[in-house]
């Protein structure tokens, strides 16, 4: 990156952190490339970003490596800017997600962040948002007015509003957007927010809004995988569970294709499915979900992130976000509690090769994301 990537030393690991840890520093010196990507570079076949990737992921240690899954939320719905401010400087997270502020706080608080960031010039954070049509005016108070997803009454009015969604988003420094919903809209929860008043609009209205999006260098977010629109409930409040065939998968593979960058991973459960069944767990938690569907069957390459681990389809099973690391998953979003989530993958991914095998694998894709939305 021109002014961003050149030669650097990432030593800021150690702030903050006691002296008795052995991943207390960092003191490689890094020499990348001065390429520039952009989000159309992170699926291509590109010997230099791979180089890139690898170099920054040599440089760092295990604590700054496990800080590249985790994503808290600031707001209203989230932890304080303080708090926040306080795990940049431990090296505990890697991202953001904006959660119910203004447009003013927002964009005050990346700024913030990315002073503070010690990888601010190499290895920038993740900002992320719920900015989808139905939600995104309250979510980001300022933000600029458009309709609701259900509401829309052609794909020149989804890329219209995409558009506009797009630049208050670039405007404030958030570079990855956790829409478009392409669930079915019978569910009360996220019918609402989806294309599917009409059935047939979903994929290809999906489709322009992820497009347009991506094209204004943000990634899209297709949600909620494997399908929330035909379970009868809510996982904000308990596990939601689909009984035999997965309806909803039909909606991705288009999208795959297409390129669609990132896919959140609901808290649903599946049973009565020989091939799918998740044996209790949340879909976030099932390698059958993560890793044989959506990685292997419908090879996804791009960056796979939970819900948030505070919905309550989820929150009470113990040692959650290392179960999601585990099954697949890339970005573990809004932990219960950030440092005990940090200190329980830290530890695993000491004590099993095989998990930090899956953590590198994980953290080389957010780093290579990372590089793909400097600007």
């Amino acid at each position: 990156m021109s002014v961003c990537i050149g030669a650097f030393i990432l030593q800021a690991c150690a702030q903050n952190q006691p002296t008795t840890t052995k991943d207390t520093k960092v003191e490689k010196k890094i020499t990348t490339s001065k390429e520039k990507y952009t989000l159309k570079d992170y699926l291509s076949t590109n010997e230099q970003l791979d180089k890139d990737v690898d170099a920054i992921i040599a440089a760092l240690n295990d604590r700054a490596l496990v800080a590249q899954l985790i994503m808290p939320a600031v707001g209203r719905l989230g932890l304080t800017n303080e708090v926040i401010e306080k795990q940049i400087k431990d090296t505990l997270i890697g991202g953001v997600l904006m959660l119910n502020g203004t447009k003013e706080e927002f964009t005050k608080w990346i700024s913030t962040y990315n002073e503070i960031n010690p990888y601010s010039k190499s290895l920038p954070f993740l900002y992320s948002a719920d900015a989808e049509p139905s939600l995104v005016n309250r979510k980001i108070i300022g933000s600029t007015p458009v309709s609701k997803a259900n509401e829309m009454k052609d794909i020149d009015e989804v890329i219209k509003f995409t558009t506009i969604i797009s630049k208050d988003l670039n405007a404030i420094g958030i570079n990855y957007n956790f829409s478009p919903v392409v669930d079915m809209s019978p569910n009360k929860t996220v019918g609402f927010r989806s294309f599917g008043a009409n059935p047939e609009n979903i994929i290809p209205w999906s489709n322009a809004f992820i497009q347009e999006t991506q094209k204004n260098n943000i990634i899209a977010t297709a949600k909620h995988f494997p399908g929330h629109g035909l379970v009868s409930g809510d996982t904000h409040k308990a596990l939601q569970m689909i009984d035999g065939e997965l309806k909803e998968i039909g909606n991705y593979p288009k999208l795959i294709e297409d390129g669609v960058l990132s896919i959140m991973v609901a808290h649903i459960a599946v049973k009565n499915n020989p091939e799918y069944d998740t044996k209790g767990l949340p879909s976030t938690l099932s390698p059958e979900i993560v890793q044989h569907l959506l990685r292997e069957k419908f090879n996804f390459k791009g960056l796979i992130v939970t819900d948030a681990m505070n919905m309550g389809g989820v929150n009470s099973i113990p040692n959650a976000e290392v179960k999601a690391i585990e099954a697949g998953c890339d970005i573990v979003l809004m932990p219960m509690n950030i440092e005990k989530a940090h200190a329980s993958i830290l530890k695993k991914v000491k004590e099993d090769a095989a998990f930090k095998a899956k953590v590198t694998a994980a953290a080389k894709r957010i780093v290579r994301m990372k590089l793909c939305t400097l600007k």
